[in-house]
């Protein structure tokens, strides 16, 4: 505990300011959650909830992170093994549960490049591509929930939008990953002033364009899409059936909707975990279904609840095998990015 208070809080007071948007946000959430939500009937809807549905998600949640660790796996071009990239994706989302600024992304290629003979600027871009195809499933299946939803037609706006911005992105990543050559040359001309970043920075864009291969891969890339999508399949069954445990009127629909709603409430900014963010798009969403902002709450907090086990059972197993702590990782990552801002600085002053 003394280390933990040593290490950690003075990186998180020096970076609070960078934090205080995403504090704000949570904490108005969470603050109009209370006034709104009776709690003794959450309480009272928690003890009422259907267990033996919650077993089942509690499964399917575990067969669901499984398959991830399989897709993740396949964009890495099994240079990994299942146990190391398994164990590191839980370790990523541990670190995303509690540390800002979605560091857990980060710490996933870092801790894998220390795992395999992959480079991190190799396993980063990986991360992206899947992550953008989350924001890609996301949108489509919360554009394809909302015409069966009464009252969430002008939400429907916020998939589009999020769907044309993947789109781009895919597009973009798409381009770089076919004329590598021309972007790294444009790096090299317009970088040449500054011979440190010239050189790590061509070094890492190699190794990230490496990564992009993937994308002009078709039969990798149909691989991958088909279990994203089998993936993104399961959670759909997953949403719904956690909130049948509470609701018994629930709908496949619902599932969708509130699947796309909490995708889009954890990318909100706010405290590590979403907290608050993602109770209240879970809870808004199923309000909006249900009216009854009480079991709402209920499910988000069941939510949270799995969530959090599934990340500290594996998360921490995987950390401890390793002989890491989260505060350890973070300031691990710290160091990491502090080097690469200290190598730009001195090559700055040696220009100067």
């Amino acid at each position: 505990m003394t280390r933990f208070w040593k290490d950690t809080v003075p990186n998180f007071l020096r970076d609070f300011r960078r934090m205080l948007p995403g504090v704000v946000v949570s904490l108005i959430v969470v603050a109009v959650i209370l006034y709104f939500v009776d709690l003794r009937q959450t309480f009272a809807a928690i003890a009422a909830a259907n267990y033996a549905i919650l077993l089942v998600v509690t499964f399917l949640g575990l067969l669901w992170l499984m398959l991830r660790a399989v897709v993740w796996r396949t964009l890495l071009r099994n240079r990994a093994s299942y146990r190391d990239v398994f164990l590191t994706l839980m370790e990523g989302y541990l670190l995303n549960a509690f540390l800002p600024f979605r560091l857990g992304e980060i710490g996933r290629a870092f801790l894998l490049s220390r795992k395999s003979d992959m480079k991190f600027g190799e396993i980063l871009p990986t991360i992206i591509i899947e992550r953008v195809a989350d924001l890609a499933f996301s949108a489509a299946i919360f554009v394809a929930s909302v015409p069966f939803v009464v009252g969430a037609s002008g939400a429907g706006r916020i998939g589009f939008v999020v769907g044309g911005a993947v789109v781009v992105g895919l597009v973009a990543m798409y381009l770089l990953a076919r004329n590598r050559q021309w972007a790294l040359g444009v790096f090299h001309r317009f970088s040449l002033r500054w011979p440190a970043i010239n050189n790590l920075g061509g070094s890492f864009l190699e190794a990230f364009f490496n990564g992009l291969e993937v994308l002009t891969d078709p039969g990798l890339f149909v691989r991958f899409f088909v279990l994203m999508a089998l993936n993104w399949g399961m959670a759909i069954i997953q949403y719904f059936l956690i909130a049948r445990a509470f609701f018994p009127q629930t709908t496949v629909i619902w599932g969708m909707f509130l699947l796309g709603a909490s995708a889009f409430g954890g990318a909100i900014p706010s405290l590590p975990g979403g907290v608050g963010t993602l109770e209240g798009a879970i809870a808004g969403a199923l309000t909006l279904l249900s009216g009854d902002q009480s079991t709402a709450l209920a499910v988000a907090l069941a939510s949270r609840v799995l969530n959090y086990l599934y990340s500290g059972v594996f998360g921490l197993y995987g950390l401890s095998q390793e002989g890491q702590t989260v505060s350890g990782i973070y300031q691990q990552l710290m160091k990491f990015q502090s080097k690469g801002a200290e190598t730009a600085s001195e090559s700055d002053s040696t220009q100067e």
